[in-house]
């Protein structure tokens, strides 16, 4: 099995199969994203490739695999029938399988267009992880995504039409102190319009060599401390009205939360308010994140 990395997968991948299928992400633009902004651009390695590293994992792990992840950032953005080619080869190999996944941004979702998620769900990809990070269209402007509300939300109903599992990325604080109250809210109300599997919190920590962390250092982006986050969260907590498993399964999360929605949200609210009678400084210190 080869990697270019360094391999990046969401902590919920952590017992998966890791085989590379894409190098980087076509997109990288994102001001608060360091992880492929060094490398010389985005491509998708040959199918018959993927497939040795496919049969060399077979041969070290056996038929029992029952989880495969194939990085890199935006996996997606593979040809249909490549994808589907190297799914379905994946289930011949290991007919234990329970989940093939992949990161998937929602404009290259969007490229894709219903029809062809569908295909990839008869071929077996079945959970895109998406970065959200803001349903505020000036948030997403200004950290440069590449997707607007009204993409966000096509392109994850089309995901959950198709019958693929979506795990949806959201990034408290990202809007700064200036637009805390409009990205919680519009970001409720992209998640309502979509209704994701699963909502995962994480909560903005400036990285090295991004824009977003020189906008912090040269006071352009004003952070939020430990109980404006926890307080942000609540707001968007109470707009949340979705059938979806809710975790904030991260390092940089000042608040573990997790449960299912809507039976959830009372306890995850109490439990937000108990954490904000705690003082500020008992949770983590500010840091600048190198990965």
């Amino acid at each position: 099995m080869r990697y270019e990395g360094p391999i990046y997968r969401p902590p919920s991948e952590a017992d998966s199969l890791l085989i590379q299928a894409t190098i980087g992400c076509p997109h990288n633009r994102c001001t608060f994203c360091m992880i492929y902004k060094g490398r010389p651009g985005f491509r998708v390695r040959r199918v018959e490739e993927i497939r040795e590293d496919l049969r060399s994992a077979r041969e070290v792990y056996g038929p029992g695999v029952r989880t495969v992840f194939f990085p890199d950032g935006n996996t997606i953005a593979m040809k249909t029938e490549a994808l589907a080619e190297i799914c379905r080869y994946t289930r011949s190999l290991f007919p234990r399988l329970e989940r093939i996944t992949v990161y998937g941004s929602s404009q290259y979702i969007h490229r894709k267009g219903p029809e062809a998620l569908q295909r990839l769900s008869e071929a077996g990809l079945s959970r895109i992880h998406v970065g959200l990070e803001s349903g505020d269209d000036e948030v997403l402007r200004r950290i440069r995504k590449g997707a607007d509300s009204r993409l966000h939300i096509e392109a994850g109903k089309w995901v959950k039409a198709a019958g693929i599992t979506l795990s949806t990325y959201v990034i408290l604080g990202i809007g700064g102190k200036e637009r805390t109250l409009e990205h919680a809210r519009n970001t409720a109300s992209v998640l309502n319009a979509v209704q994701p599997d699963f909502i995962r919190l994480r909560t903005f920590v400036p990285k090295v060599n991004t824009p977003l962390l020189q906008d912090v250092l040269d006071g352009r982006f004003r952070m939020l401390g430990p109980h404006e986050v926890l307080r942000e969260t609540k707001v968007l907590v109470e707009g949340l009205e979705t059938c979806s498993m809710l975790t904030s399964d991260h390092y940089t999360n000042y608040l573990q939360l997790e449960g299912s929605l809507p039976e959830a949200r009372s306890d995850l609210i109490r439990r937000i308010d108990v954490a904000l009678k705690r003082p500020e400084e008992s949770f983590r210190p500010f840091f600048i994140g190198d990965v």
